[in-house]
């Protein structure tokens, strides 16, 4: 065997690894097949040792992963980057509040962008996500102003984007980095719904860091991943935690239960209560999954 490489993969496509060394070299190699027999499959993000093995380059290890998700297939992310149109298509605010729970039950950092703001205002969905301690970018055409702050929030680490088809990722991802020239597609005023561009994951090197158009996904894209447990969830909604150990019972599940103070502060709009609601529905997703499980 030969010197051992460490790198990062950018790309898989049919059990072929594309991998950028922390030399600043790209390679193309295969993963050894005990990885298939012990069902780990190599996801982009990993970074792992290349190795040559009979006069062929080879992924040989794979470090570990501090988080990782199944829909988009995508390991050791930093960010996630939900984007969301205020029109055409219209925000859904549950989708995105599901993502910012996923992201940082997973150690994530949600950041939120809304797109197509020459359109509609965006005003009242700025202040639905900074008041619960999020970041979040407007852009639209004239109306870029954010784009440099954007630009620097992503400059280092992997971070990868995610929302409904149509809503611009693509766009603001060459608005980002024009030399990517990813494809854009249009929405389908008949079906309200833009069409898949992009097909696979795949990491581009941006600044100190690399960023990720992801598959375009429903909701039920990412039914792939870990469920968030429902006693947990709270824990996923950061504007939650001033009042969480206010509450009259311990394992309070802030829904209608007495002397309830996150409810309390959602009715008050000292949460906000969009926010709220989502909270709501999402827990009652968790324990209806979890009394399935348990029949």
């Amino acid at each position: 065997m030969s010197k051992v490489i460490s790198a990062t993969i950018i790309k898989g496509v049919g059990g072929l690894y594309t991998v950028l060394t922390d030399e600043g070299s790209t390679l193309e190699c295969k993963a050894r097949g005990i990885f298939r027999k012990d069902n780990i499959i190599p996801l982009v993000g990993d970074r792992v040792i290349i190795a040559d093995k009979d006069g062929a380059r080879v992924i040989d290890e794979i470090t570990e992963r501090r988080n990782f998700l199944l829909r988009p297939a995508l390991a050791n992310i930093d960010r996630l980057v939900i984007v969301s149109s205020v029109v055409e298509p219209r925000p859904n605010l549950l989708l995105i509040d599901r993502l910012t729970a996923l992201a940082i039950y997973n150690g994530i950092e949600p950041v939120i962008v809304f797109t197509k703001t020459d359109l509609a205002d965006a005003s009242n969905l700025k202040r639905i996500y900074t008041s619960a301690g999020f970041k979040v970018f407007c852009t639209g055409l004239g109306n870029d102003e954010d784009i440099k702050d954007i630009i620097d929030t992503l400059s280092s680490g992997i971070s990868a984007f995610a929302g409904n088809t149509g809503v611009g990722k693509s766009t603001l991802i060459n608005a980002i980095e024009p030399s990517l020239n990813l494809a854009t597609g249009e929405i389908s005023k008949k079906l309200g719904r833009g069409r898949h561009t992009t097909r696979s994951v795949e990491l581009f090197r941006f600044n100190d860091g690399f960023i990720a158009d992801t598959p375009g996904f429903s909701s039920l894209d990412f039914t792939g991943n870990v469920s968030i447990p429902k006693d947990e969830l709270q824990h996923c909604f950061p504007e939650f935690k001033d009042y969480i150990d206010e509450c009259r019972f311990s394992g309070c599940a802030h829904l209608k239960d007495k002397g309830c103070k996150v409810r309390e502060a959602a009715e008050c709009d000292k949460i906000p209560i969009e926010r709220y609601r989502s909270y709501q529905e999402l827990y009652l997703e968790a324990k209806q999954k979890e009394d399935e499980k348990y029949k």
